[in-house]
């Protein structure tokens, strides 16, 4: 018997994991998946549809209670990190998935504090894994929605089908109207960056 892929999806809050990974997750349905988001375990709506969503996803998951108030105020690196220590199962993955230190979109910090967070408990090997990436999309500073990066290094143009359910995720699960940003946003290409550790 062939052992699944294992995967770990790291993302700061639920819907993260749909918009920016969630056609690449539908892809592999064979995948040992496991979805940590940093934020909203209290959030009596959010919360629930993140559940929910892991139920589609065919994934596994949990959630953390980060700080995720409208100010948006810096957290300390300690703190993030030990949140993902604790949430993140203690095991070697095949492959890990998180935020661009850069974020997504201009701008959200919580995005780039989960990024740096996982980058450098990978660097001090607290995390384990054969392969880390990294979302790869960006907004021309705000001029447009967030747009896939063609140079990055793994680019998927999703089918039809899978981008229907993705985005039924979104609208349906989440319960975002059709006329929100996060439905306006979903990309119907994906695109994550291998980082290279570099001992």
């Amino acid at each position: 018997m062939v052992n699944k892929k294992t995967v770990a999806i790291i993302v700061a809050h639920p819907d993260d994991e749909t918009l920016w990974a969630g056609g690449l997750i539908l892809n592999n349905p064979n995948w040992d998946c496991f979805i940590v988001c940093l934020s909203r375990k209290y959030d009596q709506d959010r919360a629930p549809r993140f559940y929910d969503t892991l139920k589609i996803l065919l994934a596994k998951g949990v959630m953390g209670d980060l700080d995720d108030g409208p100010d948006q105020h810096p957290l300390e690196e300690t703190v993030v990190e030990q949140l993902i220590l604790t949430l993140l199962p203690h095991q070697h993955f095949d492959l890990i998935i998180t935020h661009n230190p850069k974020g997504e979109y201009t701008k959200h910090l919580r995005h780039e504090e989960t990024s740096k967070a996982v980058i450098k408990l990978w660097h001090q090997a607290k995390i384990n894994t054969s392969e880390l990436w990294v979302f790869a999309y960006e907004d021309g500073n705000k001029s447009y929605y967030p747009r896939a990066a063609q140079n990055a290094t793994s680019y998927f143009i999703l089918s039809n089908e899978v981008w229907q359910k993705k985005y039924s995720i979104i609208t349906d699960t989440y319960g975002f109207s059709k006329d929100s940003w996060e439905a306006k946003t979903t990309p119907k290409k994906e695109a994550f960056i291998e980082l290279q550790f570099n001992k």
